[in-house]
């Protein structure tokens, strides 16, 4: 990945605060569970028949899906999506929303699928098909790099405060270990990790791929990834319609293609720098008791 990446993004990497590992869901009422089901029937037909792939993504998620120097979409996601279109004979278009705007458009029919680092959970599984996934992450902690702002297990997040999205799964595992959040609104990344640094707030939880290029992009801040706390191991793939069983076996097919080919692991060391595209071969605590 170009080194660039990092000063183009400070001020993008709040929006994955707000944005990456949403858990807010779209609630399914008889109406919509009848639409949904409709189209998902005739969803892979009419994506043949009209010759090209509809992706709901973001553009705002560093690594995953961003513009670049040349105002072109890319990124992690953006790219396996563009080649699962080309190996499907298929065009694509992408439309650019946010998170919370991507699962309602999938259930409506608004768009095909959205890619945007979307983690698979049992209650999305309950909504939407997943693909199988194409990347492997978990949540890592920003704290001070002088004293880990006094973190050294799950249960010292107890009194701390969390900066961080109001709805997303990082912020619900920090209210349940007993951390007081503190919401931001729109402020920038700078924000966020600068309160940490000057003890204001304590801790930012996110994904560990996501995360430390936002570290990364503050070198004089009193900021670190946490040195040994690693939690909650995730899982990200594309998102359809449910019962879109046709959609997901052509995407797992190309997807496997790609995996078998070296395809993925390829863009994920491009966009990554490590290879996101497989299991991290360390150890990973679980987390109990969150209703994801």
């Amino acid at each position: 990945m170009k080194k660039v990446m990092l000063s183009l993004f400070i001020f993008m990497f709040i929006l994955l605060l707000a944005a990456c590992g949403t858990n807010e869901e779209t609630e399914e009422t008889p109406e919509n569970s009848k639409s949904n089901e409709t189209v998902s029937d005739e969803r892979w037909e009419s994506v043949q028949q009209s010759g090209e792939l509809v992706v709901g993504t973001s553009g705002t998620l560093i690594a995953a899906s961003y513009y670049d120097e040349q105002d072109e979409l890319t990124g992690y996601d953006v790219e396996i999506m563009k080649e699962i279109a080309k190996r499907l004979d298929l065009e694509i278009k992408f439309e650019i929303m946010g998170i919370d705007s991507m699962l309602p458009a999938v259930q409506s029919g608004r768009i095909d699928l959205a890619a945007n680092d979307i983690e698979i959970t049992d209650k999305r599984k309950g909504q939407f098909n997943f693909s199988e996934p194409y990347k492997y992450s978990y949540a890592t902690m920003a704290v001070r790099e002088s004293d880990n702002s006094g973190i050294e297990s799950l249960e010292d997040l107890e009194g701390k405060k969390a900066g961080g999205g109001a709805t997303t799964i990082y912020s619900q595992i920090a209210e349940h270990y007993g951390a007081e959040v503190v919401t931001y609104g729109n402020a920038p990344n700078e924000a966020y990790l600068s309160d940490v640094s000057n003890g204001r707030t304590d801790v930012v939880i996110n994904d560990y791929y996501l995360t430390k290029f936002g570290v990364a992009a503050f070198p004089d801040f009193d900021l670190h990834l946490h040195p040994t706390i690693k939690f909650h191991p995730s899982q990200q793939g594309v998102i359809m319609p449910k019962d879109a069983d046709k959609m997901t076996e052509e995407i797992n097919n190309v997807l496997q293609e790609m995996r078998e080919d070296g395809t993925l692991s390829e863009l994920a060391k491009e966009f990554y720098e490590e290879d996101a595209s497989v299991e991290p071969n360390e150890e990973i605590e679980e987390i109990d008791g969150l209703d994801l």
